[in-house]
C-alpha cells in the first residue's frame, strides 16, 4: 500500500463520490490497492488511509460453474457434474469484482476424502463409511499439498490449474483466500503430494499412548475404530459399493474431529475426521509456554520471536509449513475451519509466522464464543471473526419478523471496541439460504439486512455465492437437509445457473425479479469506496414514531468520517410501509435545511428541519443518505 496520508486519500474519494452524485450510483475511482491487513491497534482516524472496505466473496468451487440441471439426490459426478477452476473465466471473474469484490473466498479447494474414483490417475478412491455425501466434506482434508482431483480438466494437472486461478484472480484485481482446518484431518489423511522431507500427519506417532506431546492425534489404546450406526443413516443413500460395508480399517483408534473420545464415535460426531494434537493434554493441560498476557497489546515481531525462542509440538510446525507452501503459490490468506477447537497460542504462532512472511495475508477464523472474540484477536493475532452469535443471529430474528431492530444495535455496541474485526455475512455454506423456506421464505428479505450489514461498521462483509440472485437451497442433494446448498455431494445450484447462463455469466437466465435483485447488490456494494463507509464511526439516530410496530421493524444509525456523514434507515416489516422521523445525531444539528439525496433507491430528496428527516419506508426499503459540508 502506498503511504498516502488520510487528508488526499479523503478528497480523492470525495471527488468520486461527487462526480458520480448526478446519476446517485457510485461507481469509485481507481486508486491504490489496498492494504486489507487488519492493525490490532487503536488506528487514531487522522492516519486511516483504506481506499476500500474489503468485501469476500465465497463461492463453493465445486459448485460454481457447474452447468448440469440433473440433480439426482445422492448423484454421481457424472449424473448430477462438477464445476472446475476453468470455469472462472475473465468474464466470471469480472462479474465477480462488480460486487465490489476485493477477496474471493475459494471453498473447498484443498484435496478432500471423496467416493469418486480417480484411481487412473493415482488416487484412490475414499471409503464412503468414512465421508459425508459422494463428493466429500471440504472439512475432510486428506492431503494439503495438493487440490481436489474434481476441479480439474486434467486431475494430474490439478495443482498447475489451481496456480493458473491465483493468476487470473490476481489480473482481475482481486485475492485469493483458501481454507486451514487446524483442528481436524480426514480420517483417511494421505499426502501423496508432500514436498520431500515432509512427514504425513501420523507418520512418527507412538501409537501405543493416548497422548504424547509430538503425536499429532489422540488413540484409543488397544481398540480397534468401529464405523458409527444408525438406523436412519446409510453411506450413499444405501447404494451398494464395494467399499461400503461397515468396516474401516484403523489400529488403534484414533479420536474424532470433534473430541469424541470413543473407538465407535457417535453417527451425529464429525466421525469422518480425526482430532489434531496441538500439546493439549487429555486432561484439558497445556504442553506448551503460555502466552504472557501483555501479548494482547504488543505486535506481530514480538508474537514472532516469542515462539522463536521455544521448542514447541510437532503439529505446530506441520501447520505453519503448509501455509508457507500456499502463501508461496500466491495464496493471499486463509479462513480458519473452527478456530476456538484450536489453543490461542498456537494462533499467535502461524498468524504470526504468517504476517512475517505476507504482512498484508488476510486472515478470518471461526468462532462462535462471543467469550473468546477478543483473546482470539488480541492475542491469536486473527485479523477478522465471523459475527455470528450475536449480530447475525439477531439480523436473522428481524428478518423473520420475529426479532426487534434494538437486538441488532444492541449486537453491534456489544462489541464495538472490536468491531472492525468482526466480519458481517447473511449467508454462508453453514447458513440457510435468505430466501429457503425455513429463512425467510423471500430473497428480498435480504436487501434491508444487507444495507445495515455492509453499512453499519468498517469490518469487510462476506457474500455467498447465489445469493445475489436469490438461491434457495432446496434441492435433495444426498447428505443433509435441503435449505442450506449441499457441500456434500454433487448438484447443480438453479439460480446461479440461471445467472451463469451456460457459461456467459451475463444473467441471460435471471427473472425480471432475479436482475433487479443483483441489480441492487451491485449498487449497494459499490458504496464500499465511500471513506465514510470504510472509516467512518458509529452514532445513534433515534426513530421517532408512535408505532409499536415500527419502532420494532425499522433500524436506523448514522456514521461520520471528517465532513462526511450518512444516515440509514431500513424497514424489515415484510408487509407494511412505515413512516418515521429520524432524530440525527446532536452535534450534526447545524444541518438544519440541508437536502439529501438518497444513494440507494432513489427515495425523494428530503430536507433536514429541527435535526430530524422524516420519511416513508415501503416494505423491504431502505435509504442511504449522504450530507456533506
Amino acid at each position: 500500500m502506498r503511504n498516502l496520508k488520510s487528508k488526499a486519500v479523503f478528497n480523492t474519494l470525495r471527488y468520486c463520490v461527487l462526480s458520480a452524485a448526478s446519476s446517485v450510483l457510485i461507481l469509485g475511482c481507481s486508486e491504490p490497492q489496498k492494504n486489507t491487513q487488519a492493525s490490532h491497534q487503536s488506528e487514531p482516524q487522522s492516519t486511516q488511509a483504506a481506499v476500500s472496505k474489503p468485501v469476500v466473496y465465497q463461492v463453493f468451487t465445486r459448485l460454481f460453474g457447474n452447468q448440469q440441471t440433473t440433480n439426482v439426490p445422492w448423484g454421481t459426478v457424472e449424473q448430477n457434474g462438477v464445476g472446475k477452476f476453468a470455469d472462472f473465466t475473465p468474464k466470471a471473474l469480472q462479474e465477480i469484482k462488480a460486487l465490489g469484490t476485493t477477496h474471493i473466498w475459494y471453498t473447498g479447494v484443498l484435496h478432500h476424502a471423496l467416493v469418486t474414483d480417480h484411481s487412473k490417475f493415482g488416487i484412490a478412491a475414499d471409503d464412503p463409511d468414512v465421508v459425508k455425501g459422494r463428493a466429500g466434506s471440504p472439512y475432510a482434508v486428506k492431503d494439503y499439498y495438493n487440490v481436489n482431483p474434481d476441479l480439474a480438466l486434467d486431475p494430474s494437472q490439478r495443482l498447475a490449474e489451481f496456480d493458473a486461478l491465483i493468476t487470473r484472480t490476481h489480473q482481475a484485481g482481486m485475492k485469493v483466500i483458501i481454507d486451514i482446518v487446524p483442528n481436524h484431518v480426514a480420517r483417511n489423511y494421505q499426502s501423496m503430494s508432500a514436498p520431500d522431507g515432509v512427514k504425513d500427519f501420523g507418520e512418527n506417532d507412538d501409537t501405543t499412548r493416548t497422548y504424547a506431546r509430538d503425536n499429532n492425534f489422540y488413540y484409543v489404546v488397544g481398540e480397534d475404530f468401529k464405523v458409527p450406526v444408525s438406523p436412519d443413516y446409510q453411506p450413499l443413500g444405501g447404494e451398494p459399493h464395494e467399499q461400503s460395508d461397515g468396516q474401516f480399517s484403523e489400529s488403534p483408534a484414533k479420536w474424532t474431529g470433534n473430541g469424541a473420545r470413543a473407538a465407535q464415535p457417535d453417527i451425529n460426531d464429525w466421525y469422518e475426521t480425526v482430532k489434531v494434537n496441538y500439546g493439549v493434554k487429555p486432561d484439558g493441560s497445556y504442553d506448551f509456554p503460555r502466552l504472557p498476557a501483555d501479548y494482547a497489546q504488543r505486535d506481530i515481531q514480538a508474537h514472532y520471536e516469542f515462539w522463536q525462542q521455544h521448542e514447541l509440538p510437532d503439529s505446530w510446525y506441520k501447520f505453519r509449513d503448509i501455509a508457507y507452501f500456499w502463501l508461496n503459490r500466491g495464496v493471499d490468506g486463509f479462513r480458519y475451519d473452527m478456530a476456538e477447537m484450536v489453543p490461542v497460542e498456537f494462533w499467535s504462532f502461524l498468524n504470526a509466522s504468517i504476517k512475517m512472511k505476507n504482512p498484508q495475508a488476510f486472515i478470518l477464523a471461526e468462532v462462535y464464543n462471543p467469550a473468546l472474540y477478543r483473546d482470539y484477536i488480541q492475542q491469536g493475532k486473527m485479523d477478522y471473526l465471523y459475527d455470528k452469535v450475536g449480530f447475525y443471529d439477531s439480523l436473522k430474528a428481524l428478518m423473520q419478523q420475529t426479532g426487534h431492530a434494538q437486538d441488532v444495535l444492541a449486537a453491534q455496541h456489544s462489541v464495538q471496541d472490536i468491531a472492525k474485526h468482526m466480519l458481517h455475512f447473511l449467508e454462508n455454506h453453514d447458513e440457510q439460504r435468505i430466501a429457503s423456506a425455513e429463512f425467510a421464505g423471500d430473497a428480498r428479505m435480504g436487501k434491508p439486512a444487507m444495507v445495515v450489514s455492509h453499512l453499519i461498521s468498517k469490518a469487510p462483509t462476506m457474500l455467498y455465492f447465489g445469493q445475489t440472485v436469490g438461491e434457495d437451497g432446496s434441492e435433495d442433494a444426498g447428505f443433509g437437509k435441503p435449505s442450506r446448498t449441499s457441500i456434500f455431494d454433487y448438484i447443480g445450484v438453479p439460480a446461479h445457473q440461471a445467472w451463469m447462463n451456460g457459461g456467459k455469466f451475463d444473467g441471460g437466465q435471471l427473472s425480471q425479479a432475479q436482475q433487479s435483485l443483483r441489480a441492487y447488490y451491485v449498487k449497494l456494494m459499490s458504496l464500499s469506496t465511500l471513506p465514510v463507509v470504510v472509516a467512518g464511526n458509529l452514532l445513534p439516530v433515534v426513530v421517532d414514531t408512535d408505532n409499536a410496530q415500527a419502532k420494532q421493524r425499522v433500524m436506523a444509525f448514522a456514521r461520520q468520517y471528517a465532513t462526511q456523514r450518512m444516515v440509514v434507515a431500513s424497514n424489515f416489516d415484510a408487509n407494511h410501509s412505515h413512516t418515521v422521523s429520524l432524530s440525527l445525531p446532536n452535534d450534526w444539528q447545524q444541518n438544519n435545511n440541508t437536502t439529501v439525496r438518497d444513494l440507494l433507491e432513489n427515495h425523494p430528496v428530503q430536507t433536514i428541519e429541527d435535526g430530524q428527516i422524516t420519511i416513508n419506508l415501503a416494505p423491504r426499503a431502505s435509504v442511504v443518505y449522504l450530507l456533506e459540508d
